[in-house]
């Protein structure tokens, strides 16, 4: 599938649960929020039905989010489902680490080829503030747990936060002297609801790339499935750096995926609240040609770029944890 702007989209991201076993202070309140009733998320048929129909339109990438995916309820099976579709050609998870010492193996099995992990702090107690109650040690087993399995190479991605953590970025990139990770800084993106983001804790990633190369020089590789990341290295390092700059220099121009939640609305753009409702059409009985032009709907109807340095930027209200980070 081409957009209007000439860009191939093959690559889906599925969020298969707004529910998470954290709450971290940038991504929901205290309390937890509201979560989908069981009714009202899509069942592993239905994902199943949308991503077959995809593969006929040539998506080839398929990464799971949530929410926390893992808590997902026989998650393997649905992997080892979409595995077994005809033009799938690569599973990947994104996942916050704490139950993936239980579940890699088996993922693996299933046909899940590699995870990424978020994680904002590498000091245990600094890391339960951020997350509110986590513990580090289950995810650095998990990450051990995934190398094991064979879901290589292991993501971390890092959100510096002024002020929270960014003072732990240069512990970030020294990781991957002396392991294969691929450490890869985001910018934090203004998402969700206004207190949730100030744009005086934003770290712009020319100043992350700074202070990454202050104390070594960095020297760009080439890294197979970079998507929207740039990747350096370390001299004699094992593992890579790579930043993702989606505010000041965004990848709009070679974005090439379709964001599905897990309530069935397809976001063709993660900075627009616009969506094509697919649960809706699946419960309907609607054929596989009437969900097939829904897909091509949102493909059609994605924008060029988003205007996050625009002034008519609206930010979406909508949580990460519901988009599927």
């Amino acid at each position: 599938m081409k957009d209007l702007y000439e860009r191939i989209i093959d690559y889906l991201r599925i969020s298969v649960t707004d529910r998470c076993n954290l709450r971290c202070i940038y991504c929901m309140p205290s309390k937890g929020m509201q979560n989908a009733s069981s009714r009202d998320i899509l069942t592993d048929d239905e994902f199943i039905r949308i991503i077959r129909t995809a593969a006929k339109l040539g998506v080839r990438k398929i990464r799971i989010t949530g929410g926390e995916p893992l808590l997902r309820k026989n998650l393997d099976s649905l992997v080892r489902s979409l595995s077994d579709i005809p033009g799938i050609q690569d599973i990947s998870l994104t996942t916050n680490g704490i139950l993936l010492k239980r579940y890699a193996r088996i993922l693996a099995a299933s046909g899940l080829k590699r995870v990424n992990v978020s994680l904002d702090s590498l000091r245990p107690d600094r890391y339960r503030q951020i997350t509110r109650g986590g513990d580090l040690r289950d995810v650095f087993e998990g990450i051990s747990e995934a190398e094991q399995a064979g879901l290589l190479p292991v993501k971390i991605n890092m959100i510096p936060i002024r002020g929270i953590n960014d003072n732990e970025i240069e512990d970030f990139a020294r990781l991957t002297r002396y392991t294969s990770y691929h450490v890869r800084f985001i910018e934090f993106m203004p998402i969700g609801p206004r207190r949730r983001w100030a744009e005086k804790q934003y770290v712009p990633l020319r100043e992350i790339m700074e202070r990454v190369s202050a104390a070594s020089q960095i020297t760009p590789v080439r890294v197979r499935k970079a998507g929207p990341a740039r990747y350096y290295r370390y001299e004699h390092a094992e593992g890579v750096i790579g930043f993702i700059s989606s505010v000041t220099n965004h990848f709009c121009g070679s974005c090439n995926r379709l964001r599905l939640s897990c309530e069935g609305k397809l976001r063709p753009c993660l900075f627009s609240e616009t969506t094509v409702d697919l649960k809706s059409a699946l419960r309907s009985d609607a054929s596989d040609e009437e969900i097939e032009n829904l897909l091509r709907l949102a493909v059609q109807i994605k924008p060029e770029g988003h205007s996050l340095s625009s002034r008519s930027f609206t930010r979406p209200s909508t949580r990460m944890s519901t988009i599927g980070g």
